[in-house]
């Protein structure tokens, strides 16, 4: 599905020419279609396929330098949403019009379609393989192939679109004993196939290590974050990276460019071509680039869209993308990569004498400020090397930045938590606090 595909009432090219002969003297074109069919299992069984379709347009357009913004989803009578955003520009006050120059990019397809037949299948296998050994669990399932084409067109002569297909996979296991309930989740997002095995075994891991509940070791121990917890930090050190938090002085950051700022054990970069969620430009027209944000430990850079990146004197670093249909572009990253570093999970578990396994977390992390207190919902007491069992009514809490000063190991298990992609990891600095 291309822009060839979108109705002839959502082309970009129409709307820019109403744009100006209605008094537009700049105008972009931002329009988005997605196809979804998503295959759900509840209690174990099947219970329905679906397909969904949708698509958005949003029209960005200055008269004499004043802004307006209209969107519509669906069909919409072009006229009408060019009224709209003309009728706007009369609250506003003029801006710099800032739009990518001429710029045609027509990208090739990314990804791979997998029919319905084949997402149920792999649901049913991924099910019987839980069952197989925890019979009396409860098992529910999602497994989706979602299509989405996105096209950029501006008065300027950009026109840039690229189609992305991703298969993404959630299953969860409920397991009741008594008063007693565990569940435990996973999932995986790729493009071109899933493996149904390797997200059973890791489902499987941590109901085996989940058979006894035990009080967890408290005050300041040893956290292993796992790479689905592991986004309690790294979604803090995102917004402390992001140049728009350097103009407002929110970021604790903003003046130790080349200093450093965590552990020497810690690169991190931007790699919008790796993974499923890589993408090719973005929502501002401007082609995205690798980044290394982090090296050793060491800050590099900011990451900006085209207005922060003038601010600051950078020039945009690729990064300017839209939080909602209705939303003008913000500083954002595509792909945060951590790199790797040595051991395997168990391996990791391994070093630690006593301590805590994170692997689900209640409640959302820490802010810019970067202090937290999480609850745990599902993790497991460590002592000497080894998991004696599940905690129960645990909380964590500390300083982000604090921790990654404290780093002690980086893992080999790199995994996509969204487009994060993240290992496991070992911090000290934290505190355990248990309930009654």
């Amino acid at each position: 599905m291309g822009s060839h595909d979108l109705p002839q009432a959502l082309h970009g090219e129409q709307l820019l020419e109403l744009a100006a002969a209605s008094g537009a003297t700049s105008a972009e074109v931002y329009q988005s279609r997605s196809l979804s069919r998503p295959v759900f299992f509840e209690a174990n069984r099947l219970k329905q396929i679906e397909s969904s379709q949708s698509e958005g347009i949003a029209l960005r357009l200055w008269r004499d330098g004043r802004p307006g913004l209209a969107v519509a989803y669906g069909s919409v009578e072009p006229q009408d949403l060019v009224d709209r955003a003309i009728a706007v520009t009369h609250l506003n006050e003029p801006e710099l019009v800032e739009l990518a120059e001429t710029e045609k990019a027509h990208y090739p397809d990314m990804g791979k379609d997998v029919p319905a037949e084949e997402l149920i299948a792999m649901g049913k296998e991924a099910i019987a393989l839980v069952r197989d050994v925890y019979p009396e669990v409860l098992c529910t399932s999602q497994w989706e192939c979602e299509e989405e084409t996105t096209r950029l067109v501006n008065s300027r002569g950009l026109d840039c679109y690229c189609t992305d297909t991703t298969l993404s996979c959630f299953l969860s296991a409920e397991w009741v004993r008594g008063d007693d309930f565990l569940s435990v989740a996973d999932g995986q997002t790729e493009r071109g196939t899933l493996n149904p095995h390797k997200l059973v075994q890791q489902i499987l891991q941590r109901l085996n290590w989940a058979q006894d509940n035990i009080s967890p070791a408290t005050g300041r121990v040893p956290i292993l974050l796992t790479s689905k917890a592991a986004d309690l930090l790294w979604d803090t050190v995102e917004a402390a990276l992001n140049g728009k938090r350097v103009i407002e002085k929110a970021t604790p950051w903003s003046d130790r460019l080349g200093q450093v700022v965590m552990s020497t054990k810690v690169n991190l970069s931007q790699q919008p071509e790796a993974g499923p969620y890589s993408c090719p430009f973005d929502d501002e027209g401007t082609i995205t680039q690798p980044l290394l944000l982090i090296q050793q430990g060491r800050l590099q850079q900011f990451y900006s869209d085209r207005t922060i990146g003038r601010l600051l004197g950078t020039g945009s670093t690729g990064c300017g993308f839209r939080p909602g249909m209705g939303s003008y572009p913000t500083p954002g990253l595509v792909n945060l990569l951590i790199q790797p570093g040595k051991g395997s999970l168990l391996e990791l578990i391994k070093q630690l004498d006593k301590g805590l396994v994170v692997d689900q977390i209640l409640g959302s992390g820490a802010g810019i400020s970067g202090d937290f207190s999480i609850n745990v919902e599902l993790g497991y007491r460590v002592s000497q090397g080894q998991i004696i069992g599940r905690v129960k009514d645990t909380m964590v809490s500390g300083n982000v930045y604090s921790a990654l000063e404290e780093l002690v190991a980086i893992g080999e298990d790199a995994d996509w938590n969204g487009p994060c992609y993240t290992p496991s990891l070992i911090v000290e600095g934290l505190s355990v606090t248990a309930g009654e």
